[in-house]
C-alpha cells in the first residue's frame, strides 16, 4: 500500500472513532486535554478504562507554545467527534477547556486538579489567589523562556505516588511550556453556562489543594476529593475514570 493510501486508512479509521453500544445513556464522546509539563500520555491508564465503557475517546498533544495554541488543539480534537462531547483536562488544561469548551458540541467540563479561570483571567492570576506549593522554585527556564520540570520536582511535586519507574517515564517525556502560555487571558470561561465536574487531588504538590477546592466550589461542579498528588490519572486511574464516565452518562 502506498504511503498516501496508508495515510488515508489511517484518517478514514481514526474519524470513525469507537462505536458505542446500543443503549448508552449520556454522552459517549470524550476529549482529554492534558497540562503542562506532560503529554496525552498522562491519560493512558485512563483511556482503555473509558473505552471499556463504549466511550469514543480522544487525547489532545497540546504543543504547549501558547495557550490560543492549546486550544485550537483542543477544538480540532472536538470537531472529530460526531456528536456532544465531554471535554475533561488536567492542570493547566483548566484553562485550555474553559475557553475551547464554548464550542457548541461541548456538553459539560471535566476538570482534574486543575485551573479554573474567572473572567480576564490567566494562569498566573488563578494561582496567585492562595499560597503556592513551592514547585516553582525547580522550573528550569530556557533561554527562549520555556519551562521544564527538574527530576526533583517530577518526584516530590508532580508524581510523588507514581512509581520510580513511571517518574522517570514522565519526567523524560514532559512538553516545555512557552512561559507567555501563563499570561494569556480566558475571557467568558465556558464553566459559567455548562455543567461541571471537578476532581480535587488533596495531596497535589502543584497547585494548591485549596485553590482547587475554592474554584470547584466557585463553578458548582460535582466534585470528588482523592488521596493522590497531582496527576491522579496516574495514581488512582480507576477513580478518575470512575468520574468521567458518571459525568459522561448525566449529560
Amino acid at each position: 500500500m502506498s504511503t498516501v493510501k496508508q495515510a488515508e486508512s489511517a484518517v478514514s479509521i481514526a474519524s470513525q472513532g469507537v462505536k458505542p453500544p446500543a443503549g448508552i445513556k449520556g454522552v459517549t464522546n470524550v476529549v482529554l486535554v492534558h497540562g503542562a509539563f506532560a503529554d496525552g500520555s498522562s491519560w493512558a491508564k485512563v483511556i482503555p478504562l473509558l473505552q471499556a465503557k463504549g466511550l469514543n475517546v480522544v487525547a489532545v498533544q497540546n504543543p504547549l507554545t501558547s495557550l490560543a495554541d492549546d486550544v485550537t488543539a483542543a477544538r480540532r480534537a472536538i470537531a472529530r467527534m460526531d456528536g456532544p462531547v465531554l471535554l475533561a483536562a488536567h492542570s493547566y488544561g483548566g484553562m485550555v477547556i474553559s475557553e475551547a469548551g464554548n464550542d457548541p458540541k461541548v456538553a459539560g467540563l471535566l476538570y482534574v486538579a486543575a485551573l479554573v479561570p474567572e473572567d480576564g483571567q490567566n494562569a498566573n492570576d488563578v494561582n496567585a489567589a492562595m499560597p503556592t506549593t513551592g514547585v516553582e522554585k525547580e522550573f528550569q527556564i530556557s533561554p527562549e523562556g520555556f519551562v521544564v520540570l527538574s527530576a526533583k520536582a517530577v518526584r516530590e511535586h508532580f508524581v510523588p505516588d507514581a512509581s520510580p519507574a513511571e517518574q522517570g517515564v514522565i519526567y523524560a517525556t514532559q512538553v516545555p511550556l512557552a512561559g507567555r502560555a501563563v499570561e494569556e487571558k480566558v475571557n467568558s470561561p465556558a464553566w459559567k453556562t455548562k455543567p461541571s465536574w471537578y476532581i480535587v487531588a488533596a495531596q497535589d504538590g502543584v497547585i494548591n489543594p485549596d485553590l482547587e477546592r475554592f474554584k470547584a466550589k466557585l463553578i458548582k461542579a460535582t466534585t470528588i476529593e482523592l488521596e493522590s498528588g497531582h496527576v491522579p490519572m496516574v495514581s488512582q486511574p480507576n477513580k478518575v475514570a470512575d468520574f468521567i464516565i458518571s459525568a459522561a452518562a448525566k449529560l
